[in-house]
C-alpha cells in the first residue's frame, strides 16, 4: 500500500470514528432531552437522605418517570461532582426528559405540604401531631425535644425546647427529618424575639425565659387577644405583691408529668409537690408549659395599666376581673356554680 493510500484509508477511517462519534452523542443526547412519561395521570417519587444517584435512578425508572436508569447516572456523572441531588418527594404530571427530571432534583423542587400548629400546644403535642401527619416519628422527636441545644445560646437554663418550638403555619416536605423539622420551629421563634421584644423584657426585668414562660401561661388562660393583656396585668401584680399565680394549667402541666390527666384539677392536684404548681409555690414556674404564639408574648410584655389581681372564667369564653378577693368570691359564685 502506497504512502498516499494509507493517508486516504487513515483519514477515511478518522472520519469514520468522527461520524460515529457525532451520531453516537446525537443519539445520548436526543434520549436524554426526550420526554417520557410512563405513569398515568401523577406520579410520586421520595428520595432520602443517604439515597445514591443510582438509588434515585432505579426509583425514577420503577415508577415510570425516566425510560432509563443507565441514561440518568450518566447524565449526572456528567454534571460534574457539585451536581446535588436534593431530597425530598417530588410530584410529576407530566412527560419530563431525563435532563429536566435530573434538573428539578437538583433544584429541590419539592412539594411541601400545609402543616398549622396552633398557639399553646406542649412539645409533646406538637411533636405528636407532626409525627401523626407524616413528619418523622415520635420515638425521635422524644429525643431531641429533650435537648436544649437549638435554643441553649439564648436560654442557657433551658433543659428542653418546651417553650421554643414556635407555633405557625409550615410548609414542610416528607423528605425533611426530625432535626431539620424542629430547627424550623426554633428559627421561627428566634426570628419572632426580636430586638425590640428583648428590649422589652430587659425593661420588665425580665430573662427570655421568664417571658416565655408567663407567655405560655397567658396563651392557656384565654383565646382571645382582647384579654391577654388583662391575663398579664394580673399575672404581673401578683409576681410584684409576691402572691401566687394560682395558674389551673400549671396544676395540668405537672399532673401529666407524674400521671394521666382526667380532665378534672382535684384537691390532690392542687397540693402537688411540683415547682410547676403555681397553687403551692409563689413566682413564674421554672420553664415554659406551652409553645406560645406571638400575641401571647406581646401580652407579657406589655401588661394592661390594670390593678386586677384575680379573673375567672365566665363559661363563655371571657372572664371576669376583679381588683379584690371580696368581688372575685362573688364573681366565683356567680360563673362557678
Amino acid at each position: 500500500m502506497s504512502r498516499k493510500t494509507a493517508i486516504l484509508v487513515l483519514i477515511s477511517f478518522l472520519a469514520a470514528i468522527t461520524l460515529l462519534s457525532a451520531a453516537a452523542f446525537w443519539f445520548v443526547h436526543l434520549h436524554l432531552s426526550q420526554p417520557f412519561q410512563g405513569f398515568l395521570g401523577e406520579t410520586r417519587v421520595l428520595i432520602v437522605a443517604g439515597d445514591t444517584a443510582a438509588d434515585i435512578a432505579v426509583t425514577l425508572e420503577n415508577t415510570g418517570v425516566i425510560d432509563s436508569a443507565r441514561f440518568f447516572r450518566w447524565h449526572v456523572r456528567s454534571q460534574g461532582d457539585d451536581y446535588f441531588l436534593q431530597k425530598g418527594e417530588y410530584r410529576f404530571r407530566e412527560p419530563l426528559s431525563i435532563i429536566e427530571v435530573a434538573a428539578k432534583i437538583h433544584r429541590g423542587e419539592v412539594h411541601y405540604y400545609k402543616v398549622t400548629l396552633p398557639e399553646g400546644l406542649s412539645v409533646e403535642e406538637i411533636t405528636k401531631r407532626l409525627a401523626a401527619e407524616g413528619f418523622g416519628e415520635a420515638s425521635r422527636y422524644q429525643q431531641l425535644i429533650e435537648s436544649p441545644d437549638l435554643i441553649s445560646d439564648l436560654d442557657p437554663k433551658a433543659k428542653d425546647l418546651e417553650g421554643y418550638l414556635f407555633p405557625e403555619t409550615y410548609f414542610f416536605s416528607l423528605g425533611m427529618d426530625e432535626g431539620e423539622i424542629l430547627e424550623t420551629l426554633t428559627n421561627r421563634f428566634r426570628s419572632t424575639w426580636n430586638s425590640e421584644r428583648q428590649h422589652l423584657s430587659n425593661q420588665l426585668g425580665f430573662t427570655l425565659r421568664e417571658t416565655i414562660s408567663l407567655a405560655a401561661l397567658i396563651e392557656k388562660e384565654t383565646a382571645l387577644a382582647s384579654e391577654r393583656p388583662l391575663i398579664s396585668a394580673v399575672f404581673h401584680n401578683r409576681l410584684r405583691r409576691n402572691m401566687k399565680l394560682e395558674c389551673d394549667p400549671t396544676v395540668i402541666y405537672a399532673v401529666k408529668q407524674v400521671k394521666k390527666y382526667d380532665g378534672t384539677i382535684h384537691q390532690s392536684d392542687l397540693n402537688l409537690d411540683s415547682p410547676y404548681n403555681t397553687y403551692k409555690y409563689p413566682g413564674l414556674p421554672p420553664g415554659p408549659i406551652a409553645n406560645p404564639g406571638a400575641d401571647s408574648i406581646d401580652a407579657a410584655l406589655r401588661p394592661s395599666p390594670v390593678p386586677y389581681l384575680y379573673f375567672v372564667a365566665k363559661n363563655d369564653g371571657t372572664h371576669f376581673f376583679s381588683s379584690n378577693y371580696r368581688d372575685h368570691r362573688r364573681a366565683v359564685l356567680a360563673y362557678q356554680r
